[in-house]
């Protein structure tokens, strides 16, 4: 059974829809809704995540679409086929590429083309039995397989990109602290400088004190 649905814009994650009935029967839904954002942030550092995989998270599990820089994502019960799963997204890939494939890299806000939503919920109606004769159909369709797609577990993605975080912490620390060391080497060099040549300033500004002293007198 179909939980939820997302759909978010690959480049920077922004969410463009959310099914808004979606995990009304879960009591930890939102946790769920955290790691899909997750997911979509992972995605927008740039990592190569196949074009469709899936990724199990409890008793659920999640299946992505990425195709033309968005992801359309959907979490389903286990037991639930994925060849229907990839289907429902790839119903929804294609209708919202129809109305608003030229207005995915101009929104500006989160949940931009929530309309969308009427879609989803009229659509996910239909993949919701699995024993409806349509969909037995879609089961036994074989000009769409689903056996060559991943499975990993949500720890495994969510890993890497914690991993990468700390890789672009790191990174940022240890440029911190290289400004710092070379400030330091600054400040050591002007000091060496002060002690090298200071004693010899000070004997060259008594020898024009006397002189000048000498001038006055004389």
């Amino acid at each position: 059974m179909v939980k939820i649905t997302m759909i978010a814009r690959v480049t920077d994650g922004l969410p463009l829809v959310e099914g808004l009935d979606d995990g009304r029967d879960m009591p930890d839904a939102d946790f769920y809704k955290q790691q899909v954002k997750a997911l979509f942030k992972n995605l927008s550092r740039g990592q190569n995540e196949p074009s469709r995989m899936s990724i199990e998270t409890g008793p659920y599990i999640f299946h992505h679409i990425i195709e033309g820089r968005v992801c359309y994502l959907t979490m389903c019960d286990r037991s639930y086929p994925k060849k229907l799963a990839y289907q429902y997204l790839e119903d929804l890939k294609n209708e919202f590429e129809r109305v608003y494939g030229n207005q995915i890299e101009t929104a500006a806000r989160p949940y931009a083309f929530i309309k969308f939503d009427t879609f989803i919920q009229k659509t996910k109606k239909l993949y919701q039995d699995t024993r409806t004769q349509r969909n037995v159909s879609k089961l036994n369709d074989e000009l769409y397989e689903v056996h060559q797609i991943m499975t990993r577990n949500v720890q495994e993605v969510l890993g890497v990109g914690e991993k990468l975080d700390q890789v672009s912490q790191m990174s940022s620390r240890l440029t911190s602290e290289s400004r710092i060391y070379a400030d330091k080497a600054k400040d050591l060099n002007r000091q060496a400088l002060i002690r090298k040549w200071a004693p010899v300033a000070v004997v060259l500004g008594v020898v024009f004190f006397l002189l000048w002293v000498k001038k006055k007198i004389w």
